[in-house]
């Protein structure tokens, strides 16, 4: 997917797993996986933009930080 801007300044890399239905976001300071997704939502996700990302982060506890 990339890197996209968000609203607010910060540029957040996505990068998909298909075969495992992840998305691993990247921000300036630390790296995330959201837990497995349905096909329907996974599709639906990558076309998100970085401010959806943004909200999916603040909004929602389906990740987790990976280290």
């Amino acid at each position: 997917m990339g890197t996209l801007k968000t609203i607010t300044g910060p540029k957040l890399r996505i990068s998909s797993n298909q075969s495992a239905r992840t998305f691993t976001i990247r921000t300036g300071y630390a790296k995330y996986r959201t837990l497995p997704m349905s096909k329907e939502e996974f599709n639906s996700c990558e076309h998100n933009t970085g401010n959806d990302w943004q909200q999916f982060l603040n909004a929602t506890g389906d990740y987790y930080e990976v280290k």
